[in-house]
């Protein structure tokens, strides 16, 4: 399954758990104890299997939606730690390529991988701002997308540094 299609599943489970015109942080564990977050909104959860990279896993997003805005977090098992980090620029570029963005909008950093960009999703304007991670031989994403400038930078920071890898 391509990251568009994840990403458009994704988008409905969202829509299935509900909107909330404001924002309601909460704690978040996930039921394989695998990270921690801050979720503005009540998530939904769905699992998919993905190509990354020609390596085929399962792929857990984690997600609410406020206000037209995602907050999401994916996970998924490599083989082992050094397919996982290696897998990261491949998660990255392909949500880059999912919203028309260049590679040259991501920065690379050593311990993760940051993304901030502008495409299009569902024909209108999109921004991305996200972080990839791999520990051991776990890689996720932890990403933010809605359209520019409905984004409080506020809200965008409080999910990205609230995330923690377990």
């Amino acid at each position: 399954m391509h990251i568009k299609q994840l990403f458009s599943a994704f988008a409905a489970a969202t829509v299935l758990a509900g909107c909330s015109p404001t924002y309601n942080w909460r704690d978040y564990s996930s039921g394989d104890g695998a990270f921690s977050v801050l979720f503005p909104a009540k998530p939904a959860t769905h699992t998919r299997s993905i190509d990354l990279g020609g390596i085929k896993v399962d792929m857990t997003m984690t997600a609410a939606e406020v206000e037209g805005t995602t907050f999401a977090v994916g996970t998924a098992v490599a083989p082992d730690a050094a397919l996982a980090q290696a897998t990261l620029p491949a998660m990255r570029l392909a949500l880059l390529r999912n919203i028309g963005a260049g590679e040259s909008a991501a920065d690379k950093g050593a311990a993760a991988l940051d993304v901030e960009a502008v495409g299009k999703g569902n024909g209108r304007p999109v921004r991305l701002v996200g972080r990839f991670h791999a520990k051991g031989s776990r890689m996720y994403q932890v990403i933010v997308v809605g359209r520019p400038g409905a984004m409080p930078p506020e809200h965008t920071e409080q999910f990205l540094s609230s995330f923690k890898p377990q």
